[in-house]
């Protein structure tokens, strides 16, 4: 059947027409789906019987509960999803204070092959749906103030269903999370990134590993086809008058990428661009002899960064007890719940 999730006021509206039902209920519909979580029309109890009726012999709500979770000594909870269509995918909640930060994946699995990353050793699966993306936020126990499509696969490689998402995120008939709460991170698919500052207000993550193109081509295999200068000069030329947050995402490994020539490089690169810069620890994958930078040396790039006069910060490592490497969790399972 089809599902409600996913879909947007213009869609639902749409839909209660065709059924011959008064649009006017699309509003309280979406309320349900997106604040309230619901996973049966049952539960709704300020829109007429008969409409639910109607509803529920032509569509489902499109959300489930998580089939497995792990929670880590420092709080945060990697949850595991799978949809109607059994691509398993994660979700990170990372609880920090009063913020609270949820990682969604846009993909199951992901095509573009990065050399660290351990979501693409488990082979592709497929693109998630929008209702499957924002079923990640909405279907967690939690209160959620920040938003991050930084899970599982790329999401520029599936703009499309993205794009959606984000609207849905932001929307006052959504979840109504701020532009500035809702981040999208990306290793730069270019016509991706002009979408994404067109069509969205979100902030915007690239993800960098070197800011030598040599380099990260052997790493970012992305990186011949869509060259990173392509998108920092889309957001360096990018007219930001709501003040848009860009920021490059920076994974340290020992030897390979923290040496004063790549400090260098950055500087010259970032400098005078009002782009930050987030430096992370890497972690392991199974069968892989690169280690974190230590943090010492994460200090010191911040240190240098920001007395060039770029904004930079050390980004704590979090849940390194429960697989903390997108996709390590989805290939211990292949679990498929019921879809309601």
């Amino acid at each position: 059947m089809t599902t409600i999730a996913g879909s947007d006021l213009s869609d639902i509206e749409a839909l209660l027409g065709s059924l011959g039902v008064d649009a006017g209920y699309a509003r309280r519909l979406l309320y349900w789906i997106y604040r309230r979580g619901i996973k049966s029309f049952d539960e709704i109890n300020d829109i007429p019987a008969k409409v639910l009726h109607i509803l529920s012999e032509n569509y489902v709500t499109g959300l489930i509960s998580p089939v497995m979770s792990e929670v880590s000594v420092d709080g945060s909870i990697k949850y595991l999803f799978s949809g109607s269509r059994g691509l398993n995918h994660e979700t990170v909640w990372l609880p920090d204070g009063k913020r609270s930060t949820v990682c969604v994946s846009a993909q199951s699995g992901c095509r573009m092959g990065c050399r660290f990353c351990a979501t693409g050793r488990n082979g592709w699966g497929g693109n998630l749906t929008a209702g499957e993306i924002v079923n990640q936020v909405v279907s967690l126990p939690h209160v959620v103030t920040h938003i991050v499509l930084m899970g599982m696969g790329e999401p520029g490689d599936n703009i499309d269903e993205v794009l959606k998402a984000c609207r849905i995120f932001t929307a006052e008939w959504g979840l109504a999370a701020g532009r500035s709460k809702v981040t999208v991170s990306t290793v730069g698919v270019t016509p991706s990134v002009m979408r994404l500052l067109d069509e969205t207000e979100c902030n915007i993550t690239l993800s960098l590993h070197s800011p030598f193109p040599e380099e990260r081509r052997e790493v970012i295999p992305a990186e011949a086809r869509w060259p990173f200068a392509e998108t920092l000069d889309l957001l360096m030329r990018y007219e930001n008058r709501r003040k848009r947050r860009f920021t490059v995402a920076y994974v340290m490994i020992e030897g390979r990428n923290d040496t004063g020539r790549h400090l260098d490089e950055m500087k010259r690169l970032l400098s005078g661009t009002a782009i930050r810069v987030n430096l992370l620890p890497y972690h392991p994958v199974a069968g892989d002899d690169a280690r974190s930078s230590e943090n010492s040396v994460m200090m010191r790039f911040k240190h240098e960064l920001v007395t060039s006069g770029i904004s930079a910060s050390v980004r704590k490592s979090r849940g390194g007890d429960i697989y903390a490497a997108c996709g390590m969790l989805a290939a211990k399972t292949g679990k498929k719940p019921e879809i309601h």
